[in-house]
């Protein structure tokens, strides 16, 4: 075993400290979510994933956002139940083709491996939903971020909905108030929505995510005034007006893999680099002071960033009867 993997197995032995946990969700089978819920069926379900995820983070850190960004666009897509795990079938469309996902989402592989680690020891027991979910949070501590506890019991869908990942997912250059109305509709309130994009401090961008902003913001030629024009010049480098499209950057340039709050002390210096990140300073008083709250702790970030991804991952949940435990994430059951 590598000495970086070792060390972040014993990190994410350390972090004994969690969150204070929400309060259950009733999901669509009536059944409530419980992190005891493999107590007797699947024990070593924590153990597995949190392996899984330490040899994944080891390899390469940004797989830790990738999976964190995976479990938001599955939860906010018919609740969280695995659906943008699933590839492309004759009953369905993949979510994995719609404009949020098509060649940004990554992850899935890792997805699949820990799922095959965990049906070695637990077949056809724990669903995909709660693998994706459980690894959201592994990813998040073992870049130095909060942990929590997770509800447990999510089902898997035997569907999903291209047109629900178009629709109802946060784009980056959605106003402010569009945001608002989508985090709203899954029952997420504003400080959700500051809270969790926060996670931005480990996530990357495509140039074609934010081009608009270094040219032609409004339509009239010019650069958003919003953002730092010494950080716009530097990202003209490697974004330029035609071509580059898929040029990644960090959405934290400060510490980019390391999860903390230096994405909203970023977004106060005009340094966000999504349109979205820099509305949440410049287009409403609410959001302005919350930014500004976690920008001065990084202990007021993490509390709060722990109750509303508790929160998102307790969405519109399958329970009971409802779904089933697919063997392999990518189909359903046959």
């Amino acid at each position: 075993m590598s000495s970086s993997l070792s060390f972040l197995l014993l990190l994410l032995s350390l972090l004994v400290f969690s969150y204070p946990l929400c309060s259950g969700q009733v999901g669509n089978g009536g059944a409530k979510l419980n992190p005891k819920f493999y107590e007797h069926s699947c024990p070593r379900v924590e153990e597995i994933v949190q392996k899984g995820m330490a040899e994944a983070v080891s390899e390469n850190p940004r797989w830790a956002a990738s999976i964190l960004r995976l479990h938001f666009h599955d939860c906010f897509v018919k609740g969280c139940d695995g659906s943008v795990l699933l590839d492309s079938s004759g009953a369905f469309l993949s979510e994995k083709r719609s404009v949020p996902n098509r060649d940004s989402a990554k992850g899935f592989e890792i997805i699949d491996k820990i799922k095959a680690a965990v049906e070695k020891i637990c077949p056809e027991t724990v669903s995909c939903a709660d693998i994706l979910t459980l690894a959201a949070r592994d990813g998040t501590v073992l870049t130095g971020g909060p942990n929590w506890v997770v509800p447990l019991g999510r089902r898997d869908s035997r569907s999903a909905s291209l047109s629900g990942s178009n629709n109802d997912i946060p784009a980056p250059n959605n106003t402010l108030n569009t945001i608002i109305t989508k985090f709203k509709r899954q029952g997420l309130k504003v400080v959700d929505v500051v809270a969790l994009s926060g996670s931005h401090t480990i996530g990357k961008a495509r140039c074609t995510s934010f081009r608009q902003r270094l040219y032609n913001q409004t339509g009239n030629g010019l650069p958003d005034n919003t953002l730092d024009q010494t950080y716009a010049a530097k990202l003209r480098t490697r974004c330029p007006i035609s071509g580059g499209d898929q040029n990644i950057f960090s959405l934290d340039f400060i510490s980019p893999t390391k999860f903390d709050n230096e994405y909203f002390k970023n977004i106060i210096a005009k340094k966000g680099l999504l349109s979205s990140d820099e509305a949440l300073f410049t287009k409403s008083e609410v959001t302005k002071k919350l930014v500004t709250k976690f920008a001065e702790s990084n202990e007021h970030f993490f509390k709060q960033f722990a109750k509303s991804i508790v929160k998102m991952g307790n969405i519109s949940p399958l329970t009971g009867s409802h779904g089933e435990i697919r063997k392999i994430c990518r189909r359903v059951n046959h």
